[in-house]
């Protein structure tokens, strides 16, 4: 008579001369781990036989592990994208901006205007982010309206919120650092779940040629 088994210790009190340090053992403790249940009963063999789960229910349960491992896989190359393009955001401005009139435009005033250079270099004008849409309408206003660039300098000068840091790319930097952050964390969660998934599905696997015998 098979009895139904939900944890490894009932297991073991009923089988108590199987080799516990055994792939199959390992196995089943998996199994359980996952909130599976076992139907077994003795036979002539080494291991008892196995009538609950059989090879149907078990390829079952291997679809839906592999059909959760492709989801996670794919969340996680798009949040390994995310990271990289966030690591690699102002490498990839830097190279950007030459192929920027704007940016040459605003270099061409640093150089002669010195007026423009003073209030450039007050702000910390982002111009290396000049092809960042983001950015650009900023850039673009602060190199071709005079009266913009005066505002923002003043506003800049003057603010609270500039008195420790005139940086107005500033938030450029955060948001990167917390896109890199946000991924970091994102990526080991996924890792996690698709080798928990890998040991479920390797599990399952020896349950399937335990079904066999």
């Amino acid at each position: 008579m098979s009895d139904v088994i939900s944890d490894i210790k009932s297991f073991e009190k009923k089988f108590k001369k199987l080799n516990k340090s055994s792939p199959r053992f390992v196995s089943i403790q998996r199994y359980f781990s996952i909130g599976g249940v076992i139907k077994a009963y003795p036979c002539e063999k080494e291991w008892p036989k196995l009538a609950y789960p059989n090879n149907v229910v078990l390829e079952s349960k291997l679809k839906e592990v592999r059909e959760k491992r492709k989801m996670f896989s794919e969340k996680l190359n798009s949040w390994k994208k995310t990271h990289k393009s966030a690591s690699n955001y102002h490498l990839t401005n830097q190279m950007l901006k030459l192929k920027e009139p704007l940016y040459w435009k605003h270099m061409a005033k640093m150089a002669i205007d010195s007026d423009y250079r003073k209030d450039a270099e007050a702000v910390k004008l982002p111009a290396h982010l000049v092809s960042d849409k983001k950015w650009q309408p900023m850039v673009k206003m602060f190199v071709n309206d005079l009266d913009y660039r005066k505002q923002l300098s003043e506003t800049v000068r003057t603010s609270i919120a500039y008195k420790k840091d005139r940086k107005v790319a500033k938030y450029a930097d955060e948001l990167k650092n917390f896109r890199m952050e946000t991924s970091d964390k994102q990526i080991k969660e996924l890792e996690k779940k698709i080798n928990e998934l890998n040991e479920t599905e390797s599990a399952l696997k020896e349950l399937q040629v335990w079904a066999k015998e």
